[in-house]
């Protein structure tokens, strides 16, 4: 069957399509101005009702559920996903099925985070109750001080009021944004507090391209005899079969003490092609104290060292010890880049 439209939708007309970037344009700077709205209001009223939010979270022995409805609902889910990325243990809950039994999933040490842009769903009167009734800690977050959740709350949210993007302003466009705004802010402001490492983020994000970039050089170095290396003193004929049977398109020189002082790269080869380089010795040829990463650099890091140096490997030194090599391949074949 062919599509048609629902009856209350109207076709989008071709002449109106010169119109669609300056109505982005003005959806943008709507949402803009709420942002900006929002930055101004922390900076006075709202500071310190943020203060007493992120100790309240941070002191907290459970987990922050956040709760919501509609568009906020949506908006809190997202919420949730961030601050459970970033150290705080959180959930949603739809304020709606709350009262269907989903109350049972919040417990007296947790602490509540509602969403609600007017403060006033009946869905929420419930969750209320229960709140005050297990004495569970209730942060609202609301254009509406003096709304119901506003008043029944620990600690009140209150965001400035700001025009809605939509030409009506009906549809959660600018609200949404400011939501989500200040819900990342105070899970950044909780992740800084908590001291909340790289190496951290990587426990919780093993997978996909993220993983990849929080793994460290340890995780893709090539050890033990895959690494090229030879010591001064070696002709380059030996230096060369040492590059090419390793296949990194260099060969790391070590000292008597085995410590990494030079490289020999195909740049130097091209560089010093003369008759006699094959039976010249590396220290003639080698680039003395080369680029070197620690174990536990980022692989992200590596990747930008390796791109702005332009070189395709990296030898992996401890205390100008080499224990491992890094190429561009292995950080492609981890999904790093």
């Amino acid at each position: 069957m062919p599509f048609s439209l629902p009856r209350t939708a109207k076709p989008y007309m071709i002449d109106q399509a010169n119109d669609a970037i300056p109505s982005a344009l003005r959806t943008l700077e709507a949402e803009a101005e709420g942002v900006t709205a929002l930055v101004a209001a922390l900076q006075s009223d709202l500071g310190g009702a943020f203060l007493a939010a992120v100790e309240l979270i941070a002191n907290s022995k459970g987990r922050l559920i956040v709760t919501g409805l509609g568009k906020s609902g949506h908006i809190g889910r997202k919420v949730a996903a961030t601050f459970a990325s970033t150290g705080t243990p959180a959930f949603f809950v739809h304020a709606a099925e709350a009262s269907h039994g989903d109350l049972g999933m919040i417990t007296s040490e947790d602490i509540i985070l509602a969403l609600s842009w007017s403060g006033e769903q009946a869905e929420m009167k419930n969750l209320i109750t229960y709140a005050k009734r297990f004495r569970i800690p209730l942060i609202a977050m609301t254009a509406n001080r003096d709304s119901t959740l506003g008043l029944a709350a620990d600690v009140s949210l209150a965001l400035p009021k700001a025009r809605e993007a939509c030409p009506y302003n009906l549809a959660p466009t600018t609200s949404s944004v400011m939501l989500l705004a200040l819900g990342d802010a105070l899970a950044i402001a909780l992740l800084e507090g908590r001291g909340f490492t790289s190496s951290d983020f990587s426990v919780l994000h093993p997978g996909g391209k993220l993983g990849a970039m929080l793994k460290h050089a340890r995780d893709l170095m090539h050890r033990g005899d895959a690494m090229p290396l030879k010591p001064l003193g070696t002709k380059m004929s030996d230096a060369l079969v040492e590059m090419s049977s390793k296949g990194f398109g260099c060969v790391g020189i070590t000292d008597s003490h085995g410590l990494l002082i030079g490289i020999v790269t195909d740049g130097d080869l091209r560089r010093h092609m003369r008759p006699d380089l094959m039976t010249a010795q590396v220290d003639e040829v080698m680039t003395k104290n080369p680029k070197t990463i620690s174990p536990n650099l980022l692989a992200s890091e590596a990747l930008e060292i390796l791109n702005a140096s332009k070189i395709t490997a990296l030898i992996v030194t401890e205390g100008k010890k080499p224990v491992g090599i890094v190429h561009l391949h292995d950080l492609l074949r981890a999904g790093v880049a």
